[in-house]
Order: C-alpha cells, then sequence, then structure tokens
C-alpha cells in the first residue's frame, strides 16, 4: 500500500469545495473531508465506497482540518477493521486544501475515522473487490480474544454512520447525509 501527502493551492481547494466525490483519473477516487461552517456537523463524502484492487483513494480536506486514519491497532489501540493483510494509514492532521493518498491492494473491507471527530460519526468504509476481513465481522468481534484485550471499542456514534457492506456493493457509493 502506498500513501502520499499533498497541498494544493487555494486553485484547488476552490475547486474541490464544488466537486462531488468521483473518479479523478484512472484508478483514483476522491474522498471529501468535510465541514459546516461552525464545525458541528463533519464527515467523508463518500461515505461509503466500492473499488478495485490496485485502485488509489484521495482524501480531500475541503473544510475545517481532519484525519484519514484506519481502523487499526497501529493507531492508538483502535479495533482492527481492515484485512489483516493490508497496511495501515494515517494521514496526520489535513488543513483545507491538502490531500492524502493509499493504493489498496488487498481484498477486503476498510473502515477508517477522523481522529480529531470520530465521535461526531466522522467515518467512512470502503470495500476493496470482496467485503471480507475484520472489518466486514460484527464490531465486537475481537472481545475476549487475547490479541484484542488493549483495542478501542468503535464508538456508538461512529457504529451508526457506516453504510452496510450490502449497500455498498449494491450502489457502489454512498454519499454523507446532510451535505
Amino acid at each position: 500500500m502506498l500513501t502520499r501527502r499533498h497541498f494544493a493551492g487555494g486553485g484547488l481547494l476552490l475547486a474541490g469545495a464544488g466537486l462531488r466525490a468521483a473518479r479523478a483519473d484512472a484508478g483514483v477516487m476522491e474522498i471529501r473531508m468535510l465541514s459546516d461552517e461552525d464545525g458541528s456537523h463533519v464527515g467523508f463524502d463518500p461515505v461509503g465506497l466500492l473499488l478495485q484492487p490496485g485502485q488509489t483513494v484521495r482524501w480531500i480536506c475541503v473544510a475545517n482540518y481532519h484525519t484519514t486514519t484506519a481502523y487499526h491497532p497501529d493507531n492508538d489501540h483502535h479495533a482492527l477493521r481492515i484485512p489483516r493483510e493490508a497496511k495501515p494509514w494515517a494521514s496526520g492532521v489535513l488543513v483545507p486544501g491538502e490531500t492524502f493518498e493509499v493504493t489498496l491492494t488487498v481484498e477486503g473491507v476498510y473502515d477508517y475515522f477522523c481522529v480529531p471527530h470520530e465521535h461526531a460519526g466522522m467515518v467512512g468504509r470502503l470495500i476493496v473487490g470482496k467485503p471480507t476481513g475484520p472489518g466486514s465481522l460484527p464490531f465486537d468481534w475481537f472481545k475476549g480474544r487475547a490479541e484484542g484485550r488493549t483495542w478501542q471499542d468503535v464508538p456508538p456514534e461512529a457504529r451508526a454512520v457506516f453504510p452496510s457492506k450490502e449497500e455498498i456493493m449494491a450502489r457502489k457509493r454512498i454519499p454523507a447525509k446532510g451535505f
């Protein structure tokens, strides 16, 4: 899995503000990181996306400050919600105009969150190929297992936002609500 972080000038910020998440070029899918003016409503758009192995995801920070962070024990002991063979990512804080990219090669479900806004429900779900792996299991699948004894639960506010695997497989792209 490859990752890149970029800063784009004001022109991209203005252009990005009007973009719908869409295919930017062959193999690259864009997800906008959004916020209303006072920061009380935040989210990823789309919140759910179907990809093929080898596709790149580009997150674009449109407003406020955000991260894109894989649910993985390497990321502050969060529960494992990406394929075991996949490399976890953590963008660090992005400000408007900055982007972060990940190329996903391992099939499965990838759940991710924004560090400062996880409890506000700023989460997303990617399915690469087939809906398999830890992200396809119930949120508490690791309870009672030695490997998961130090893992953090996905908060209820975040659980409520994730689109279902079935919805993503059927619709391929699930837009964020309220933006």
